[in-house]
């Protein structure tokens, strides 16, 4: 299996399936849980020296963190839905409490940050939701964290790709400090397939190809991607949904294409 690839858990005494920290992913920057609770079931977590997003990835819950709480929050019973979600941003010194009103899926993006911003809620009508590419290359994007001055670190996207397309494409990467031209931000991907039973791939490459990795994903399942271009392939009759987490040591998001695919994205218009 490869050492980029995390699958889910059962649900532990907290809900959680799935797990990924700075530590364990051997970057700096992004961190980024999955939990699965039950109705009436709580989470409660410190954000020690990191800013959080909580995304409701399905289901209603009710937030509250030291000075705000927002009751009854969601309208998703699935992540395919093609409407934005509502998520939670939480700085750093806070805590945060959320009691699931439903079944519901949480993700939690977190970053290093120095506590700038105050807790607030992100309600759909805030994310930018947008179609992108044509023919086999389009997908939906939703913007959540994502414009200047949301967020000290963090970007957070999700993305949903028809069965048989391809996103993240033409191969991309962003892991150099070379602004204008690139940034470097490390970068989760937290995978969703419809039907379940699903599968798709990413694969991470370098130029040198010294690391050059084809990873096939199923529901739940995390990508980490430390570097390199990291396309996504959907398959016939699945359609996917993931969520991406991004961090740096700037909150830009500019992306170097590969150069030999390029011509793709002449050849799109």
């Amino acid at each position: 299996m490869s050492h980029l690839l995390s699958r889910p858990t059962e649900p532990d005494t907290q809900g959680r399936i799935q797990q990924i920290t700075p530590e364990s992913a051997g970057w700096e920057y992004v961190g980024f849980e999955v939990f699965k609770l039950q109705p009436g079931q709580s989470l409660e977590q410190q954000t020690g020296n990191k800013e959080v997003c909580l995304v409701l990835v399905s289901g209603k819950a009710s937030v509250s963190t030291r000075h705000e709480s927002w009751s009854q929050i969601g309208d998703r019973t699935s992540a395919f839905e093609q409407k934005a979600p509502y998520a939670v941003y939480i700085p750093p010194a806070d805590f945060y409490s959320v009691v699931a009103e439903t079944e519901l899926e949480l993700g939690v993006c977190s970053a290093p940050a120095e506590g700038q911003l105050p807790a607030r809620l992100i309600e759909p009508k805030e994310c930018e939701y947008q179609t992108r590419g044509t023919g086999t290359n389009q997908r939906h994007v939703c913007n959540i964290l994502f414009d200047k001055g949301t967020a000290e670190s963090l970007l957070v996207c999700e993305v949903i790709t028809p069965h048989g397309h391809w996103s993240s494409y033409p191969p991309h990467k962003h892991d150099q400090d070379a602004e204008p031209t690139e940034t470097l931000l490390e970068e989760t991907y937290y995978h969703k397939t419809n039907p379940p039973q699903g599968f798709a791939f990413q694969r991470v490459y370098t130029d040198d190809r010294s690391l050059d990795e084809a990873i096939t994903v199923e529901n739940d399942c995390v990508v980490m991607v430390p570097k390199g271009y990291h396309p996504v392939g959907a398959a016939h009759g699945y359609d996917l949904y993931y969520l991406n987490v991004m961090a740096g040591p700037k909150r830009n998001w500019i992306f170097k294409n590969d150069p030999e695919h390029e011509w793709i994205v002449e050849a799109g218009k």
